[in-house]
């Protein structure tokens, strides 16, 4: 009879350890990471340049947490310049002291000092990533942010059997800080690119290249999972691959309803995630990417980068040959059709609560400018066309950043003189936006104006793009919240026609659209995250011209609803 209870109270303790077991890998953790921002030689395209990175990696480390987890990153930084990490993506609710951009919710972390961001992923699944928000730091310090379901859940699509994260990066040879200071003081547009890269690498088709050409392996009949990003600095990319097709299920750490492409079109910011089968003749086949490039008459980089899709099964070559991977087809450069194909194909997997009872409801005109050559000035310093300057705006406003505090700190400790709130609900004058604009109208105004928000107001905003100088495509990201895009079009948005078009049952929720050229994009979300949150173009040509605004969100009621206090190793500036 004993040995029966004992062999009872054993089962029960096992049981009731494997219950614990199970709780403790389910539990949400908290990771702790540290980077360190350094000077490290990077060799590519047949030269050695000291290139800023994190841990010495390019790109970066990548971070892998579950739905749930929480991240603590110590920065440190070691290298000569001011640096920031923005986090991209991340819904940093309540946490806006942890979003990472430069002036807008902390001062930036000089050298030799540090910070430590801390933040908790809530409801978000899929592929994000980090970058230096900081000058043109992010050419080289990004990294991939995987979030994989909570513990126990899975993916709503088939689990694929291996993933791997691609992402798509630009490649200057020379120092890309040095890059964007030439054209800050000349005024003119910066030097386009020598490359791009695919994980850190241009592959084949470059100089003192093809050794280190990224290889991704499968194994016939599998199903993998491709996380793409576009890291790039300034320039929309097509994506493709040899032969093989690709099943979209999600975007931006949000799933979407699956649909299969030939190409992929990513702005900068933007991600993608893909499943790939591997059906074909096992070979090797060339992974593609290459500019979209929708400025008429603008200089870009013309280059292709490629990885390699490599079937473990392939046959080798016989000895003293090499097998030269199939070359997928790429859209043209100046492909808005396919572009726009792809971008409007996106739909959540259901039916989804769309804000309806707009209270704010706003008009954003969304382009470049040009400044005229202060009286004075040396020819040198404007050598945009007819010695002007380049610049850009939102409605008008070209967005400067504080130097003494960030927005959020003078939001939050109620410091004046930072920022003013009179930023326009709409253009201060109407216009034919993509048509032929009055030279008067290529002029902004400077100013720090933010735009402020309710807590919990439903929001409306209708970005436009114009043809002030010329019209392109703009990846516009919001800070802290998702959006649903619930339109796009082309030319001037006609509320009287356009709303018809509008999808309030299952658009798709990004943190980044693809404003299309001479068009018109409609997104909506709910102000229910306090602080300060940057809104602007993510190709970092346009930022620095001043292509942003922010968002000030005030607390709503309670502690749940309002601002975490500021970390005590918050830099001042």
């Amino acid at each position: 009879m004993e040995a029966m209870s004992s062999i009872a109270t054993l089962l029960h303790s096992f049981f009731l350890l494997s219950l614990l077991f199970l709780f403790a890998n389910a539990s949400p953790k908290t990771h702790y990471h540290d980077f360190v921002v350094q000077s490290t030689p990077v060799k590519r395209l047949c030269n050695t340049h000291s290139t800023i990175t994190v841990n010495g990696q390019f790109p970066g480390p990548t971070l892998e947490v579950n739905n749930g987890d929480t991240l603590v990153v110590k920065v440190v930084n070691r290298a000569r310049y001011n640096v920031t990490i923005h986090w991209h993506g991340i819904r940093q609710m309540r946490t806006a002291w942890a979003d990472g951009p430069e002036f807008i919710t902390q001062c930036p972390i000089r050298p030799g000092e540090s910070y430590t961001y801390r933040f908790t992923i809530q409801g978000q699944e899929g592929t994000l990533w980090w970058h230096a928000h900081s000058s043109w730091l992010r050419a080289t310090v990004y990294g991939a942010l995987i979030i994989h379901p909570k513990q126990g859940d899975s993916y709503p699509f088939q689990k694929p059997k291996r993933e791997t994260p691609l992402l798509l990066g630009e490649w200057w040879n020379a120092n890309p800080i040095d890059v964007i200071r030439e054209a800050t003081r000349t005024g003119g547009a910066p030097n386009v690119s020598d490359a791009y890269t695919i994980n850190g690498q241009p592959g084949d088709l470059y100089n003192c290249s093809s050794k280190e050409t990224v290889i991704v392996p499968v194994d016939s009949g599998e199903t993998n999972l491709l996380r793409v990003v576009n890291s790039a600095l300034n320039q929309q990319l097509f994506f493709t691959i040899a032969n093989h097709k690709m099943t979209v299920v999600g975007a931006d750490a949000s799933y979407v309803k699956p649909f299969t492409t030939n190409t992929l079109m990513l702005g900068p910011g933007q991600t993608t995630d893909v499943l790939i089968n591997a059906d074909q003749t096992p070979s090797h086949y060339y992974i593609a990417a290459r500019a979209y490039a929708s400025a008429q008459n603008a200089p870009f980089d013309n280059t292709t980068t490629t990885a390699i899709l490599e079937y473990k099964s392939a046959p080798c070559p016989a000895k003293g040959t090499s097998i030269k991977p199939v070359l997928p087809s790429l859209p043209a450069f100046n492909d808005t059709a396919t572009a726009t194909r792809f971008s409007t194909s996106f739909r959540s997997p259901r039916k989804v609560e769309v804000p309806t009872d707009i209270d704010e409801s706003l008009f954003f005109t969304v382009g470049l400018g040009l400044n005229r050559c202060p009286s004075g000035a040396n020819t040198n310093t404007c050598q945009a066309p007819n010695r002007t300057r380049f610049t850009a705006s939102m409605n008008n406003v070209s967005f400067v950043l504080p130097s003494n505090f960030s927005l959020l700190q003078a939001h939050h400790q109620g410091i004046p003189g930072v920022f003013t709130t009179d930023f326009p609900a709409a253009p201060p004058v109407k216009f034919d936006y993509t048509g032929n604009v009055s030279r008067s109208l290529w002029q902004p105004t400077r100013g720090t104006k933010v735009y402020r928000l309710k807590y919990g107001s439903n929001v409306q905003v209708v970005l436009q793009g114009t043809s002030i100088f010329t019209a392109e495509n703009h990846p516009i990201h919001l800070h802290g919240y998702d959006f649903y895009i619930i339109a796009e079009g082309f030319g001037n948005f006609n509320p009287k026609t356009d709303t018809s078009k509008f999808n309030l049952v299952d658009p798709p929720l990004r943190n980044t659209v693809s404003l299309p050229v001479s068009g018109w994009a409609v997104i909506r979300f709910v102000a229910d995250n306090p602080g300060v949150w940057l809104m602007h173009c993510h190709l970092d040509v346009h930022i620095t011209w001043g292509l942003a605004m922010a968002f000030v969100v005030d607390n709503g009621v309670g502690e749940l609803e309002s601002l975490e206090h500021a970390p005590a190793d918050l830099p001042v500036c």
